[in-house]
């Protein structure tokens, strides 16, 4: 059996409200799809240094996947609340497995 290949994302976060890194951590930690058709996971979330707050990193099979995670972080009233702006980046191959 031929195991999955995923992609890798990573989303930059900056915050509008500082202090919210953390609940933005408990809220997207583990995170994962629940519909049959889609196959993504929150791999790893955490408060980082820099120009940017948090950094978010998620593996899926589909780039619509992709869009799914990025705009439950825009529209999820919390995280909205919570985030000024983000940036996605993501690799070119799927050669992640899980």
């Amino acid at each position: 059996m031929t195991e999955k290949m995923y992609y890798k994302g990573y989303i930059l976060m900056r915050l509008k409200q500082i202090g919210k890194e953390w609940d933005i951590v408990e809220k997207l930690r583990g995170l994962k799809s629940s519909e049959p058709e889609d196959d993504w996971k929150i791999e790893y979330v955490t408060p980082i240094y820099g120009p940017w707050d948090v950094i978010v990193e998620c593996s899926f099979t589909k780039l619509q996947d992709l869009d799914k995670i990025v705009t439950y972080c825009r529209v999820n009233s919390d995280l909205n609340a919570w985030i000024e702006e983000t940036t996605t980046l993501m690799g070119s191959r799927p050669d992640y497995t899980r």
